[in-house]
């Protein structure tokens, strides 16, 4: 992965290029700096993805260990979401490099700050469009629910 700093004046902070063996990708964030709020360290509006070749839709994702147990607590369970997903992508040959878009299923609103906080660090601090959204799951015991769209 590189990233490369976009000019003055453009609508893009960055640049990143995911690079694999045989092809070239390039994700353009698009942050408009007039007639919508402004985005923050953490997201970004839009994510333009250039040169792709395959796209993987990763259902929602939820903290549970390989025997299908939940973690004991919020971070447990952010912890497994995430060894989750990087296991789901490295099965299409892909990693967290590779995450265009995130959705996150709080089952309480108290969840969003720990949350953010688990993607910054699980993405490197690279910002992608996000959205959160607090809602009831489908088992009491799961806490957080994050679907990914990662692009190759």
């Amino acid at each position: 992965m590189r990233i490369a700093t976009m000019s003055p004046g453009t609508v893009s902070r960055i640049s990143v290029e995911v690079m694999s063996h045989d092809h070239h990708m390039e994700l353009v964030p698009h942050n408009p700096a007039d007639g919508v709020y402004p985005a923050t360290d953490d997201y970004v509006h839009a994510m333009e993805v250039r040169g792709a070749e395959r796209l993987l839709f990763v259902a929602g994702t939820m903290g549970l260990d390989p025997s299908g147990k939940p973690g004991a607590g919020l971070a447990e369970q952010l912890d497994l979401i995430w060894s989750n997903i990087r296991t789901i992508l490295a099965s299409a040959g892909m990693t967290v490099d590779n995450i265009v878009r995130l959705t996150s299923y709080l089952r309480d609103a108290s969840y969003a700050e720990a949350n953010a906080a688990a993607r910054v660090r699980a993405l490197g601090g690279r910002p992608v469009p996000t959205t959160a959204i607090v809602a009831t799951t489908l088992v009491s015991d799961w806490l957080v629910e994050i679907e990914v769209v990662a692009a190759g």
